[in-house]
Order: structure tokens, then C-alpha cells, then sequence
């Protein structure tokens, strides 16, 4: 649907605000269990802020309602942002997060499905979110739901053969209402993505396969809510982004798809996401 400028105004404000609070603790809950991709999480923070101040017909008040939009986010080993995003919109509780990465949570390294925590499918796994979003979408269309698919997935999951083959079952079956974000930040997990399979010219891709593209800036929140407007067919947007992004040390460098923040360095994060 349309969204009126003040209300545009509105969604863009509160995305800043969320994103901002979201880094901080996934940042937290990171360094807190030890755990990683920590670069990965912050560089989908802010796509996933305006997904869920809005932009997405998705709370954990209409969570039950067959009507309701769904988001996968495909990219599961970022589970630290989403789980952020989850707990400062009402879907878990911030003491529930805290158990984040130890042995028998419901919140692991990598994205779990569990509809108590607003989690329609485990992910982690690349390449499994856009065959699941497709279905969903198709569902959704076939039975007059009205809900969108949004599915976020990162840009080296365009490496595999199953996104490829989403891409012609969303144009086959005509998929107006599938929305694919990929979180173009570049890099995956041992190297620039043009030098471990290069991916350019990938806008290019994307319209071979007859899909709507838009190529935004990722962590521009007016770009990114207006992109997400309903296109005629399956909508691909094209999120440029930065590994790591709103922590300087972190931004651009591989070492943070695996590293954890130790306590120095938490604590240097939290004082330039302050600022």
C-alpha cells in the first residue's frame, strides 16, 4: 500500500530510533554469549527497522491473523539483529533475550522457528528462505490473504542454485505480493563476494528474470521505505550496505563475521552508537 508523507515521515523516525537501540544490543547479546557475525547482524538492522515499524503489516498483536505480512529472514546466522529488532517491538521479552547463545535457548546462533518468539522458519542454512518465501506467497495469493512476503537474504545466497530457482517459480506464478531484500554489503564469509564468486552485474540478474528492481542505499530509511512500495510482479530491492555497520572498527572488515566483541571492545561500540 501508499503511505502518505507524514506518515512516511513518521515510519523513517521511528526506524532511526529502533535501529539505533537494536545495534547496541546486539551488540550486547553478542559479546555477552560469545558469539559471531556480528557484522552481518548490523549491516540488516536498519532493512529490518523499517520492516518492523511498519512497513510490514507484522506485531505481535495481529501475529495469529492469516492476513498478516511475513518476514523471513534468510540470512539466519545474523540472528543477533533480528532477535534486537524482535525484543525492542514487543515480540520476546528483554529477559528472555538474555539467555541468547547458551545451551537449551530458544535464541541459538542461528535463527529457530518457534511462533512464541515471531519466528515462522529456521534459517542459516543459505539459500532455504526464498524457496519458503515463494510458498508462502503463493499461499497468501491463492487464498485472497492479502499479506506480502517479505524474504531478506544476503548477497552471497546469490551464489545459490535454489535462489535462482525461486526467481523463476515468483515470475512463473506471477508473485506480485513477494518482496526480496538482499543485503548487498559485499562481503561474505571469507572474502570480498566479487573475488570468492562474483556476482556483478547482479541488478542486471535480477532483470533476466523478469523480476522489478530497485537499488537502494540499505541505511537510508526514506530509500528503503518508499522501495518497498507494491510493484506489478516480484520485487527484488537491491540494498547496498556496510558489513558491520555504525561501528567504525567493524565496518568493512571480514574479521567481524566471526569475531565477538570482548569487553574493550563492547564497550568502545557502545559509546560511538551513542553519539
Amino acid at each position: 500500500m501508499e503511505i502518505e508523507e507524514s506518515a512516511a515521515d513518521s515510519l523513517c523516525l521511528n526506524s532511526a530510533i529502533l535501529a539505533k537501540e537494536a545495534r547496541r544490543l546486539a551488540i550486547s547479546i553478542t559479546s555477552a554469549a560469545g558469539s559471531s557475525h556480528i557484522g552481518s547482524a548490523l549491516s540488516t538492522i536498519d532493512i529490518l527497522a523499517v520492516l518492523y515499524s511498519g512497513a510490514a503489516n507484522i506485531s505481535p498483536t495481529n501475529w495469529s491473523e492469516h492476513n498478516r505480512d511475513c518476514i523471513i529472514f534468510s540470512k539466519g546466522h545474523a540472528a543477533s539483529g533480528l532477535y534486537a529488532i524482535l525484543a525492542l517491538t514487543g515480540f520476546i521479552s528483554m529477559e528472555d533475550l538474555k539467555t541468547f547463545g547458551a545451551n537449551g535457548s530458544v535464541f541459538g546462533g542461528h535463527v529457530t522457528h518457534n511462533k512464541k518468539i515471531g519466528v515462522d522458519l529456521s534459517t542459516g542454512s543459505l539459500g532455504h528462505g526464498m524457496p519458503y518465501g515463494v510458498g508462502i506467497a503463493l499461499a497468501q495469493q491463492r487464498n485472497k490473504e492479502g499479506g506480502r512476503t517479505f524474504v531478506v537474504i544476503s548477497d552471497g545466497e546469490c551464489d545459490e542454485g535454489t535462489t535462482w530457482e525461486s526467481a523463476l517459480l515468483a515470475q512463473q506464478f506471477k508473485l506480485d505480493n513477494l518482496v526480496v531484500i538482499i543485503d548487498r554489503n559485499r562481503i561474505q564469509s571469507l572474502g570480498p563476494t566479487e573475488d570468492v564468486m562474483a556476482l556483478e552485474p547482479l541488478t542486471d540478474k535480477w532483470l533476466a528474470f523478469n523480476w522489478v528492481v530497485r537499488n537502494v542505499d540499505g541505511h537510508s530509511y526514506d530509500e528503503l521505505m518508499r522501495a518497498l512500495t507494491p510493484a506489478t510482479g516480484p520485487l527484488c530491492i537491491i540494498a547496498e550496505t556496510i558489513k558491520g555497520k555504525g561501528v567504525s572498527f567493524m565496518e568493512d572488515s571480514v574479521l567481524w563475521h566471526y569475531r565477538s566483541p570482548n569487553d574493550d571492545e563492547l564497550r568502545k561500540s557502545l559509546i560511538e552508537l551513542t553519539e
